[in-house]
């Protein structure tokens, strides 16, 4: 049996929280030994901040016996969390969170609701909301809700990326667009953003800017197969229009510094057919599947 070192364990809750990542499978096997081996009397306050930890990451894994038995026991997670700290906004946001889990979710809205009416700027509050906005599949509240959040927070990136992703599922692309400058603005040498604005792009037939994005990305990013796809798939639209066509899509582009002709569509799209040819042949060595998928790669590079 593996011993379980306490120091270490601590250390990587710490670490976790501190950097803001969810391990939660890492989360609930330590927070189980240290609870359940009579450790959390040697945290100190930090046992608050475990406990917290411990309780969201076995929401995340759909661990409700977990959940449960800190709801319950007395002397563990969140009845221990009320206790110390009484009509605590945090702590209603983790009861809130337990609602949703168990699909209660317009019990979820009111609790947040009513957060919301003592301290509208309470950010966990806002986002729980707008997470049980969508699980109600509310998405225009939650858009608005988002719309309003960003006018206030307006450097909160993650939040703009999920505004985009819902103007997405409603076709809106050039208000997801909009999303996606935004956070160009805020991380500009951030390669998926420019990712993401480019399938924009082309996907709303702005081919000569999407080029762009997509050679951006290859810029920010070497051999990034996704945005050398975009060039290929771009290139190939180009170089079947008219040279008029083309002028005069490149004049209409937002930046008047970007300029096409056809030998530079011909070369971009010889390139990312070199450069897709040499990657899939590294990484798609041996076996019939894999020869199967260079040549299918292959016939199609060549259209």
């Amino acid at each position: 049996m593996v011993s379980f070192d306490y120091k270490t364990a601590v250390t990587t809750l710490h670490e976790l929280r501190k950097s803001g990542e969810r391990k939660s499978d890492l989360v609930v096997t330590l927070g189980e030994n240290l609870i359940h081996q009579g450790y959390a009397g040697k945290l100190g306050d930090e046992v608050w901040a475990v406990y917290e930890q411990i309780f969201i990451a076995a929401l995340d894994l759909g661990n409700d016996t977990l959940a449960t038995l800190f709801m319950k026991n007395q002397k563990k997670c969140l009845e221990n969390l009320d206790k110390r700290f009484p009509e605590s906004p945090r702590v209603k946001i983790l009861k809130g969170m337990k609602l949703e889990a168990e699909d209660n979710l317009d019990a979820a809205l009111s609790m947040y609701e009513n957060i919301l009416q003592d301290d509208d700027a309470n950010v966990a509050a806002i986002k729980r909301r707008i997470a049980v906005y969508k699980a109600k599949g509310q998405d225009q509240q939650a858009i608005e809700a988002l719309t309003k959040y960003l006018d206030a927070f307006y450097s909160d990136a993650e939040s703009w990326l999920e505004l985009s992703a819902l103007y997405l599922s409603f076709h809106l692309y050039q208000q997801a667009g909009f999303c996606l400058e935004e956070l160009i603005l805020l991380q500009p040498q951030n390669h998926f953003y420019h990712l993401k604005y480019a399938e924009i792009l082309y996907t709303s037939d702005n081919i000569t800017v999407a080029l762009k994005e997509f050679c951006r990305v290859v810029e920010l990013c070497e051999d990034n197969v996704r945005a050398l796809l975009g060039i290929k798939l771009c290139t190939s639209r180009l170089l079947n229009l008219p040279t008029s066509a083309i002028t005069s899509s490149t004049s209409s582009s937002t930046n008047s510094s970007f300029s096409l002709d056809m030998k530079t569509i011909s070369d971009l799209n010889g390139l990312a057919k070199e450069r897709l040819s040499i990657i899939y042949s590294k990484n798609q060595r041996g076996g019939n599947s894999a020869n199967e998928i260079k040549i299918v790669i292959s016939d199609w590079l060549v259209r």
